[in-house]
C-alpha cells in the first residue's frame, strides 16, 4: 500500500511536469534557430489565453490570405504571460522577464517584437508616441505594423495591400 501512494505520487508529479509550459528562452532559441536556417527574422508575439486581441492578431496573422506572407519573411513565436487564476499553468516561465527584456512591462497585450536571428531588435509594437499597436485595427495602426514589418522584411506592395485588407477593422 506505501508502494503504490508513492507510485501515485510520482507519476503525477512526473504528469505535472509534462505538462508545464516551455520555457520562454526556450521557445525564442528554438525560433532563432529556426530563423537563421531559413534566412527569416522572427516576430515575437507576447500574448495570453484571456486577450481578445491577442487571438484576433494570431486569427489576422494564420489566414489564407495572410498565413504564406508571415511565414515566408518571419519565423512566429508566441510566449504566454500575465494569465490569471487557474489559467496561470498556460504561461511559459521566464515569459515576462523576456518581455520586460523588450521594454514590454506596461505595453499591454499583446506585445510583439521583430528580432533578427541573432536577436537584435529591429521593431517592436510601439508607435511613434510610444503606444503599443497591439493587434493593429485602425487604418493608422494598421500602417505603422506594415511599416515595421517591411523595415524587417521587404514586403512587396501586394502583401502589404493585403495585411491591410485583414487587418483594417471595418
Amino acid at each position: 500500500m506505501k508502494y503504490t501512494k508513492i507510485i501515485i505520487v510520482v507519476t503525477l508529479l512526473l504528469f505535472q511536469l509534462g505538462a508545464a509550459q516551455e520555457k520562454a528562452d526556450v521557445v525564442l532559441n528554438k525560433a532563432f534557430t529556426e530563423a537563421k536556417a531559413g534566412k527569416k527574422n522572427v516576430l515575437l508575439v507576447f500574448h495570453a489565453s484571456w486577450c481578445k486581441w491577442c487571438k484576433m492578431m494570431e486569427k489576422n496573422m494564420d489566414l489564407p490570405e495572410t498565413k504564406p506572407i508571415f511565414d515566408k519573411r518571419f519565423v512566429t513565436a508566441y510566449v504566454d504571460v500575465q494569465e490569471r487564476g487557474d489559467k496561470k499553468s498556460l504561461e511559459n516561465p521566464g515569459g515576462q522577464e523576456l518581455m520586460n527584456k523588450y521594454k514590454g512591462e506596461n505595453a499591454g497585450l499583446p506585445f510583439w517584437v521583430i528580432l533578427n536571428p541573432k536577436g537584435e531588435v529591429l521593431a517592436d509594437s510601439f508607435d511613434a508616441k510610444g503606444e503599443n499597436l497591439g493587434s493593429p485595427a485602425t487604418p493608422e495602426e494598421v500602417n505603422s505594423f506594415i511599416a515595421k514589418l517591411g523595415k524587417a522584411s521587404k514586403l512587396s506592395n501586394e502583401e502589404s495591400q493585403t495585411i491591410e485588407k485583414v487587418f483594417v477593422k471595418k
